[in-house]
Protein backbone atom coordinates (compact mmCIF):
# COMPACT_ATOMS: atom_id res chain seq x y z
CA UNK A 1 0.00 0.00 0.00
CA UNK A 2 1.46 3.05 -1.34
CA UNK A 3 -0.38 5.98 0.27
CA UNK A 4 -0.45 6.40 4.25
CA UNK A 5 -3.89 5.69 5.89
CA UNK A 6 -5.62 8.70 7.38
CA UNK A 7 -5.45 9.66 10.69
CA UNK A 8 -9.30 11.06 10.37
CA UNK A 9 -12.25 8.90 11.81
CA UNK A 10 -15.13 8.05 9.39
CA UNK A 11 -17.29 10.65 8.44
CA UNK A 12 -19.97 11.24 11.29
CA UNK A 13 -17.81 9.60 13.97
CA UNK A 14 -15.85 10.55 16.78
CA UNK A 15 -12.85 9.92 18.72
CA UNK A 16 -12.92 10.18 22.09
CA UNK A 17 -9.46 10.91 23.62
CA UNK A 18 -9.49 11.21 27.44
CA UNK A 19 -11.17 14.75 27.91
CA UNK A 20 -13.72 14.02 25.79
CA UNK A 21 -14.29 10.87 27.70
CA UNK A 22 -14.19 12.15 30.65
CA UNK A 23 -17.02 15.04 30.21
CA UNK A 24 -19.28 11.85 28.52
CA UNK A 25 -18.72 10.07 31.95
CA UNK A 26 -19.98 12.71 33.77
CA UNK A 27 -22.78 13.26 32.30
CA UNK A 28 -23.62 9.37 31.74
CA UNK A 29 -22.94 9.49 34.96
CA UNK A 30 -25.57 11.66 35.97
CA UNK A 31 -28.11 10.26 33.99
CA UNK A 32 -27.97 6.96 35.72
CA UNK A 33 -27.95 8.68 39.37
CA UNK A 34 -31.04 10.29 37.98
CA UNK A 35 -32.29 7.32 36.36
CA UNK A 36 -31.32 4.41 39.66
CA UNK A 37 -33.12 7.21 41.78
CA UNK A 38 -36.08 6.47 40.06
CA UNK A 39 -35.78 2.61 39.71
CA UNK A 40 -35.37 2.17 36.28
CA UNK A 41 -33.20 -0.60 35.36
CA UNK A 42 -30.16 -0.51 33.21
CA UNK A 43 -30.48 -3.29 29.91
CA UNK A 44 -28.44 -3.27 26.95
CA UNK A 45 -28.71 -5.52 23.59
CA UNK A 46 -27.00 -6.47 20.20
CA UNK A 47 -25.37 -4.23 17.94
CA UNK A 48 -26.64 -6.24 14.72
CA UNK A 49 -30.48 -7.06 14.47
CA UNK A 50 -32.46 -8.25 11.38
CA UNK A 51 -33.60 -5.45 9.08
CA UNK A 52 -37.10 -6.59 9.25
CA UNK A 53 -37.18 -5.86 12.76
CA UNK A 54 -36.65 -1.94 11.49
CA UNK A 55 -38.78 -2.52 8.01
CA UNK A 56 -41.70 -3.74 9.92
CA UNK A 57 -42.20 -0.76 12.13
CA UNK A 58 -39.94 2.19 12.36
CA UNK A 59 -40.62 3.76 9.07
CA UNK A 60 -39.42 3.69 5.50
CA UNK A 61 -37.07 6.55 5.80
CA UNK A 62 -35.15 5.06 8.86
CA UNK A 63 -35.17 1.28 7.66
CA UNK A 64 -34.49 1.99 4.24
CA UNK A 65 -32.77 5.19 3.86
CA UNK A 66 -30.97 5.74 6.73
CA UNK A 67 -30.27 2.19 8.25
CA UNK A 68 -26.44 0.50 7.63
CA UNK A 69 -27.29 -2.69 6.40
CA UNK A 70 -25.67 -6.18 4.84
CA UNK A 71 -25.73 -9.51 3.81
CA UNK A 72 -23.54 -11.82 6.54
CA UNK A 73 -22.18 -15.17 5.35
CA UNK A 74 -25.34 -17.03 6.13
CA UNK A 75 -27.02 -14.77 3.82
CA UNK A 76 -28.98 -12.87 6.58
CA UNK A 77 -30.20 -9.40 5.89
CA UNK A 78 -28.94 -7.44 9.04
CA UNK A 79 -28.16 -4.06 9.85
CA UNK A 80 -26.24 -2.51 12.52
CA UNK A 81 -29.03 -0.42 15.20
CA UNK A 82 -30.17 2.61 14.00
CA UNK A 83 -32.68 2.91 17.20
CA UNK A 84 -32.88 1.04 20.36
CA UNK A 85 -36.83 0.94 20.75
CA UNK A 86 -37.37 -2.71 18.39
CA UNK A 87 -34.38 -4.12 20.22
CA UNK A 88 -36.22 -3.79 23.51
CA UNK A 89 -39.42 -4.47 22.47
CA UNK A 90 -38.35 -7.76 21.12
CA UNK A 91 -36.53 -8.50 24.84
CA UNK A 92 -39.91 -7.46 26.57
CA UNK A 93 -41.49 -10.22 24.27
CA UNK A 94 -38.83 -12.61 24.63
CA UNK A 95 -39.43 -12.69 28.51
CA UNK A 96 -43.34 -11.04 29.07
CA UNK A 97 -43.97 -14.09 30.98
CA UNK A 98 -41.07 -13.85 33.23
CA UNK A 99 -41.15 -9.99 34.12
CA UNK A 100 -43.09 -8.25 36.42
CA UNK A 101 -44.56 -5.46 35.02
CA UNK A 102 -44.62 -2.41 34.79
CA UNK A 103 -41.10 -2.49 33.46
CA UNK A 104 -39.16 0.63 34.28
CA UNK A 105 -35.80 0.35 31.80
CA UNK A 106 -33.22 2.49 30.48
CA UNK A 107 -29.93 1.93 28.56
CA UNK A 108 -27.30 4.12 26.88
CA UNK A 109 -26.30 2.34 24.03
CA UNK A 110 -24.31 3.51 20.40
CA UNK A 111 -25.89 3.20 16.78
CA UNK A 112 -25.60 4.74 14.15
CA UNK A 113 -27.77 6.30 10.80
CA UNK A 114 -26.68 6.96 7.33
CA UNK A 115 -28.00 10.86 7.45
CA UNK A 116 -26.53 14.15 6.52
CA UNK A 117 -24.16 14.93 8.99
CA UNK A 118 -25.10 17.98 11.01
CA UNK A 119 -24.56 20.20 14.33
CA UNK A 120 -26.34 18.08 16.63
CA UNK A 121 -26.52 15.15 13.97
CA UNK A 122 -23.73 12.54 14.06
CA UNK A 123 -23.71 9.30 11.78
CA UNK A 124 -23.00 7.29 15.41
CA UNK A 125 -24.13 8.38 18.63
CA UNK A 126 -24.87 7.20 21.99
CA UNK A 127 -28.60 7.73 22.66
CA UNK A 128 -30.43 7.69 26.32
CA UNK A 129 -33.69 5.66 26.05
CA UNK A 130 -35.97 5.02 28.81
CA UNK A 131 -39.04 2.93 28.50
CA UNK A 132 -42.29 2.37 31.08
CA UNK A 133 -43.85 -1.16 29.66
CA UNK A 134 -47.29 -2.14 31.02
CA UNK A 135 -48.76 0.93 31.80
CA UNK A 136 -51.58 1.32 29.10
CA UNK A 137 -52.72 4.74 31.09
CA UNK A 138 -51.22 8.14 30.71
CA UNK A 139 -49.69 8.24 34.52
CA UNK A 140 -47.10 6.19 32.02
CA UNK A 141 -46.68 9.18 29.54
CA UNK A 142 -46.56 11.82 32.62
CA UNK A 143 -43.64 10.07 34.29
CA UNK A 144 -41.75 9.82 31.35
CA UNK A 145 -41.90 13.38 30.46
CA UNK A 146 -42.04 13.96 34.20
CA UNK A 147 -38.24 12.25 33.92
CA UNK A 148 -37.08 13.91 31.05
CA UNK A 149 -37.63 17.23 32.93
CA UNK A 150 -36.02 15.65 36.28
CA UNK A 151 -32.73 14.88 33.85
CA UNK A 152 -31.81 18.31 32.30
CA UNK A 153 -33.15 19.83 36.05
CA UNK A 154 -30.34 18.04 37.53
CA UNK A 155 -27.52 19.67 35.18
CA UNK A 156 -28.79 22.99 36.50
CA UNK A 157 -31.29 23.81 33.39
CA UNK A 158 -34.83 25.75 34.34
CA UNK A 159 -37.79 26.54 32.26
CA UNK A 160 -36.32 29.39 30.44
CA UNK A 161 -33.62 26.95 28.68
CA UNK A 162 -36.05 24.55 27.68
CA UNK A 163 -39.80 23.52 26.49
CA UNK A 164 -41.77 20.34 26.37
CA UNK A 165 -44.07 20.48 23.57
CA UNK A 166 -46.62 18.08 23.74
CA UNK A 167 -49.43 16.37 21.08
CA UNK A 168 -51.31 13.06 20.94
CA UNK A 169 -50.80 10.57 17.85
CA UNK A 170 -54.46 9.68 18.65
CA UNK A 171 -55.59 13.31 18.78
CA UNK A 172 -53.65 13.73 15.35
CA UNK A 173 -55.66 11.57 13.24
CA UNK A 174 -59.12 12.47 14.64
CA UNK A 175 -58.45 15.77 14.42
CA UNK A 176 -56.96 15.31 10.93
CA UNK A 177 -59.99 12.94 10.16
CA UNK A 178 -62.50 15.21 11.14
CA UNK A 179 -60.85 18.10 9.07
CA UNK A 180 -60.35 16.04 5.88
CA UNK A 181 -62.46 12.77 6.06
CA UNK A 182 -59.21 10.92 5.13
CA UNK A 183 -58.97 7.27 5.84
CA UNK A 184 -55.80 5.76 8.31
CA UNK A 185 -53.56 5.78 5.35
CA UNK A 186 -54.64 9.23 4.23
CA UNK A 187 -53.58 10.90 7.70
CA UNK A 188 -50.66 8.92 7.83
CA UNK A 189 -49.29 10.78 5.14
CA UNK A 190 -50.31 13.74 6.19
CA UNK A 191 -48.64 13.41 9.24
CA UNK A 192 -45.69 12.94 7.00
CA UNK A 193 -45.76 16.17 5.34
CA UNK A 194 -46.93 17.77 8.70
CA UNK A 195 -43.74 16.25 10.79
CA UNK A 196 -41.66 18.19 8.11
CA UNK A 197 -43.76 21.15 7.90
CA UNK A 198 -40.39 23.01 9.70
CA UNK A 199 -37.90 21.55 7.78
CA UNK A 200 -39.57 23.24 4.48
CA UNK A 201 -40.50 26.18 2.61
CA UNK A 202 -44.09 26.99 3.30
CA UNK A 203 -44.94 26.56 -0.51
CA UNK A 204 -43.57 22.98 0.02
CA UNK A 205 -45.29 22.39 2.83
CA UNK A 206 -48.53 23.33 0.64
CA UNK A 207 -47.71 21.94 -2.23
CA UNK A 208 -47.12 18.35 -0.69
CA UNK A 209 -50.45 18.43 1.43
CA UNK A 210 -52.26 20.25 -2.04
CA UNK A 211 -51.20 16.77 -3.69
CA UNK A 212 -53.13 14.65 -1.44
CA UNK A 213 -56.27 16.24 -1.92
CA UNK A 214 -56.45 18.81 0.95
CA UNK A 215 -58.38 22.39 0.01
CA UNK A 216 -56.86 25.46 1.00
CA UNK A 217 -59.76 25.74 3.66
CA UNK A 218 -58.31 22.35 4.86
CA UNK A 219 -55.21 23.56 5.13
CA UNK A 220 -56.23 26.92 6.57
CA UNK A 221 -57.71 25.06 9.56
CA UNK A 222 -54.89 22.88 10.06
CA UNK A 223 -52.89 25.62 10.35
CA UNK A 224 -55.40 26.97 12.87
CA UNK A 225 -54.59 23.93 15.28
CA UNK A 226 -50.71 25.33 15.86
CA UNK A 227 -51.67 28.43 17.84
CA UNK A 228 -54.54 26.62 19.79
CA UNK A 229 -53.63 25.92 23.60
CA UNK A 230 -55.03 21.82 25.09
CA UNK A 231 -58.55 22.63 25.78
CA UNK A 232 -59.16 25.18 22.41
CA UNK A 233 -57.84 21.59 20.66
CA UNK A 234 -59.60 18.98 22.83
CA UNK A 235 -62.97 20.69 22.20
CA UNK A 236 -63.01 20.24 18.71
CA UNK A 237 -62.83 16.28 18.70
CA UNK A 238 -64.61 16.04 22.39
CA UNK A 239 -65.13 11.95 21.43
CA UNK A 240 -61.58 11.60 20.90
CA UNK A 241 -59.54 9.12 23.50
CA UNK A 242 -56.36 10.96 22.46
CA UNK A 243 -57.95 14.77 23.26
CA UNK A 244 -58.98 13.44 26.98
CA UNK A 245 -55.42 11.64 26.92
CA UNK A 246 -54.14 14.70 26.42
CA UNK A 247 -56.43 16.77 28.66
CA UNK A 248 -55.62 14.44 31.77
CA UNK A 249 -51.54 14.52 31.05
CA UNK A 250 -52.12 18.45 31.28
CA UNK A 251 -53.72 18.22 34.33
CA UNK A 252 -51.69 16.27 35.83
CA UNK A 253 -48.99 19.09 34.68
CA UNK A 254 -50.37 21.62 36.41
CA UNK A 255 -51.08 19.70 39.82
CA UNK A 256 -47.49 18.91 39.86
CA UNK A 257 -46.45 22.57 38.84
CA UNK A 258 -44.66 21.02 35.70
CA UNK A 259 -46.82 23.29 33.14
CA UNK A 260 -44.46 25.47 32.98
CA UNK A 261 -42.12 23.61 30.99
CA UNK A 262 -44.66 22.60 28.83
CA UNK A 263 -46.64 23.23 26.13
CA UNK A 264 -49.65 21.75 23.67
CA UNK A 265 -48.15 22.00 19.95
CA UNK A 266 -49.89 20.00 17.44
CA UNK A 267 -47.60 19.99 15.04
CA UNK A 268 -45.18 17.44 17.58
CA UNK A 269 -46.05 14.30 15.37
CA UNK A 270 -42.39 12.07 15.67
CA UNK A 271 -41.78 10.29 12.39
CA UNK A 272 -41.47 7.08 13.51
CA UNK A 273 -44.38 4.82 12.02
CA UNK A 274 -44.83 2.60 15.82
CA UNK A 275 -46.20 5.68 17.83
CA UNK A 276 -49.82 5.74 18.65
CA UNK A 277 -50.49 7.94 21.97
CA UNK A 278 -48.90 10.62 23.30
CA UNK A 279 -45.64 12.29 21.63
CA UNK A 280 -43.28 14.76 22.91
CA UNK A 281 -40.10 16.79 22.26
CA UNK A 282 -37.62 18.79 24.23
CA UNK A 283 -36.80 21.68 22.24
CA UNK A 284 -33.79 23.80 23.62
CA UNK A 285 -34.87 27.70 23.59
CA UNK A 286 -31.46 28.68 23.11
CA UNK A 287 -31.58 30.98 20.05
CA UNK A 288 -28.03 30.30 18.49
CA UNK A 289 -29.30 26.67 19.22
CA UNK A 290 -33.00 26.89 19.09
CA UNK A 291 -34.53 22.87 17.88
CA UNK A 292 -35.42 20.00 19.03
CA UNK A 293 -33.11 18.08 21.59
CA UNK A 294 -34.74 14.44 21.67
CA UNK A 295 -38.40 13.32 21.93
CA UNK A 296 -40.44 10.00 22.54
CA UNK A 297 -43.88 9.22 22.89
CA UNK A 298 -46.34 5.91 23.66
CA UNK A 299 -46.42 3.36 20.97
CA UNK A 300 -48.59 0.38 22.30
CA UNK A 301 -47.96 -2.22 19.48
CA UNK A 302 -44.81 -3.13 19.38
CA UNK A 303 -44.65 -6.09 21.44
CA UNK A 304 -47.34 -7.51 19.12
CA UNK A 305 -44.72 -7.93 16.76
CA UNK A 306 -43.13 -10.91 17.95
CA UNK A 307 -45.79 -12.27 20.03
CA UNK A 308 -49.45 -13.10 18.70
CA UNK A 309 -52.62 -10.97 20.52
CA UNK A 310 -49.83 -9.58 22.98
CA UNK A 311 -51.09 -6.62 24.83
CA UNK A 312 -47.84 -5.23 26.35
CA UNK A 313 -48.05 -1.12 26.47
CA UNK A 314 -44.86 0.83 26.26
CA UNK A 315 -43.96 4.67 26.14
CA UNK A 316 -40.44 6.03 26.31
CA UNK A 317 -37.98 8.59 24.98
CA UNK A 318 -34.62 8.50 23.22
CA UNK A 319 -31.76 11.47 24.05
CA UNK A 320 -28.62 11.66 22.05
CA UNK A 321 -25.48 12.42 23.70
CA UNK A 322 -24.60 14.98 20.89
CA UNK A 323 -27.11 17.13 21.19
CA UNK A 324 -27.09 17.24 25.00
CA UNK A 325 -23.68 17.95 25.17
CA UNK A 326 -24.41 21.00 22.79
CA UNK A 327 -27.11 22.01 24.99
CA UNK A 328 -24.78 22.17 28.37
CA UNK A 329 -22.25 23.65 26.85
CA UNK A 330 -24.56 26.45 25.07
CA UNK A 331 -26.41 27.15 28.31
CA UNK A 332 -23.19 26.70 30.67
CA UNK A 333 -23.98 23.94 32.91
CA UNK A 334 -20.67 22.08 32.87
CA UNK A 335 -18.91 23.09 35.95
CA UNK A 336 -15.72 25.03 35.90
CA UNK A 337 -14.99 22.72 38.32
CA UNK A 338 -14.67 20.14 35.72
CA UNK A 339 -11.71 18.17 34.88
CA UNK A 340 -9.85 20.53 37.72
CA UNK A 341 -10.00 17.62 40.47
CA UNK A 342 -6.84 16.71 42.12
CA UNK A 343 -4.53 14.34 40.34
CA UNK A 344 -0.95 13.31 41.90
CA UNK A 345 1.57 12.29 40.31
CA UNK A 346 4.39 10.26 42.66
CA UNK A 347 7.54 11.25 41.11
CA UNK A 348 10.62 9.08 41.55
CA UNK A 349 14.48 8.99 42.95
CA UNK A 350 17.08 6.65 42.53
CA UNK A 351 17.50 6.25 46.17
CA UNK A 352 14.43 4.97 46.79
CA UNK A 353 13.44 1.53 45.53
CA UNK A 354 10.83 1.26 42.63
CA UNK A 355 8.33 -1.19 45.34
CA UNK A 356 8.37 1.66 47.32
CA UNK A 357 6.66 3.94 45.56
CA UNK A 358 4.04 1.56 44.69
CA UNK A 359 3.23 0.90 48.06
CA UNK A 360 2.57 4.81 48.68
CA UNK A 361 0.62 4.62 45.20
CA UNK A 362 -1.36 1.29 46.55
CA UNK A 363 -1.88 3.38 49.79
CA UNK A 364 -3.24 6.65 48.26
CA UNK A 365 -5.56 4.67 46.20
CA UNK A 366 -7.30 3.17 49.33
CA UNK A 367 -7.65 7.18 50.16
CA UNK A 368 -9.69 7.92 47.26
CA UNK A 369 -6.47 10.10 46.21
CA UNK A 370 -6.54 9.62 42.21
CA UNK A 371 -2.72 9.15 41.84
CA UNK A 372 0.11 7.58 39.99
CA UNK A 373 3.72 6.74 39.76
CA UNK A 374 5.86 8.28 37.34
CA UNK A 375 7.10 5.35 34.79
CA UNK A 376 9.97 6.85 33.01
CA UNK A 377 13.60 7.55 33.70
CA UNK A 378 14.27 8.68 37.30
CA UNK A 379 16.98 10.35 36.78
CA UNK A 380 15.84 13.62 35.69
CA UNK A 381 13.38 15.97 37.98
CA UNK A 382 12.90 18.38 35.18
CA UNK A 383 11.47 15.87 32.92
CA UNK A 384 9.13 14.44 35.42
CA UNK A 385 7.75 18.01 35.60
CA UNK A 386 7.24 18.73 31.84
CA UNK A 387 5.17 14.85 31.80
CA UNK A 388 3.07 15.94 34.66
CA UNK A 389 2.19 19.13 33.49
CA UNK A 390 1.42 18.04 29.84
CA UNK A 391 -0.70 14.70 30.84
CA UNK A 392 -3.06 16.96 33.52
CA UNK A 393 -1.78 16.05 36.73
CA UNK A 394 -2.59 18.96 39.28
CA UNK A 395 -0.34 18.16 42.03
CA UNK A 396 3.53 16.25 42.66
CA UNK A 397 4.65 14.38 45.51
CA UNK A 398 8.31 14.20 46.58
CA UNK A 399 9.59 12.03 48.28
CA UNK A 400 13.56 10.35 47.84
CA UNK A 401 15.64 8.94 50.59
CA UNK A 402 15.90 11.81 53.24
CA UNK A 403 11.77 12.41 52.87
CA UNK A 404 11.79 8.68 53.15
CA UNK A 405 13.88 8.64 56.46
CA UNK A 406 11.94 11.54 57.87
CA UNK A 407 8.42 10.13 57.34
CA UNK A 408 7.65 12.81 55.09
CA UNK A 409 6.57 13.67 51.71
CA UNK A 410 6.18 17.24 49.83
CA UNK A 411 3.11 18.03 47.65
CA UNK A 412 3.87 20.59 44.96
CA UNK A 413 0.56 22.39 43.60
CA UNK A 414 1.33 22.84 40.06
CA UNK A 415 -1.15 25.89 39.20
CA UNK A 416 -0.08 27.20 43.02
CA UNK A 417 3.65 26.66 42.55
CA UNK A 418 3.52 26.26 46.20
CA UNK A 419 4.97 23.37 48.04
CA UNK A 420 3.78 21.80 51.71
CA UNK A 421 5.32 19.11 53.50
CA UNK A 422 3.11 16.27 54.98
CA UNK A 423 3.98 13.67 57.74
CA UNK A 424 2.98 10.35 56.21
CA UNK A 425 4.73 8.41 58.86
CA UNK A 426 7.38 5.39 58.71
CA UNK A 427 4.14 3.03 57.65
CA UNK A 428 2.86 5.51 54.81
CA UNK A 429 -0.22 6.59 56.41
CA UNK A 430 -1.78 8.96 54.07
CA UNK A 431 -4.70 10.12 55.90
CA UNK A 432 -3.22 13.69 56.19
CA UNK A 433 -2.21 13.78 52.66
CA UNK A 434 -5.42 12.93 51.45
CA UNK A 435 -6.93 15.93 53.65
CA UNK A 436 -4.75 18.35 52.02
CA UNK A 437 -5.80 17.21 48.12
CA UNK A 438 -9.02 17.29 48.94
CA UNK A 439 -9.65 20.72 50.41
Amino acid sequence: MSEKLSTQPYKGTRDFYPAEMRLRNWFFGVIRTVLEGAAFEEYNGPMLESLDLYAAKSGEELAEKQTYHFMDKGNRHLAIRPEMTPTVARMVAAKMNDLAFPLKWFSIPNMYRYEATQRGRLREFWQLNVDIFGCETYEADLECILTAIRLLRAFGADETMFTVRINNRRFFNDAIRAITEKDEEGCRLISKVIDRKNKVPREVYEKELTELGLSSGQIAKIDGLYSMSVEEAAALCPESTGAQELLGLFEALRALKLDRYCVFDFGIIRGLDYYTGTVFEVFDNAPENNRAMFGGGRYDNLVGLFVKNAKVSGVGFGMGDVTLENFLFTHKLVPESFGKEAKLLITRFEDVNTETYFALSGKLADCGIVNAVYLGSAKKFGKQIDYAVKAGFTHLLVMGATELAAGAVKIKDLAARTETEVSVGADLNCAELAKLLKS
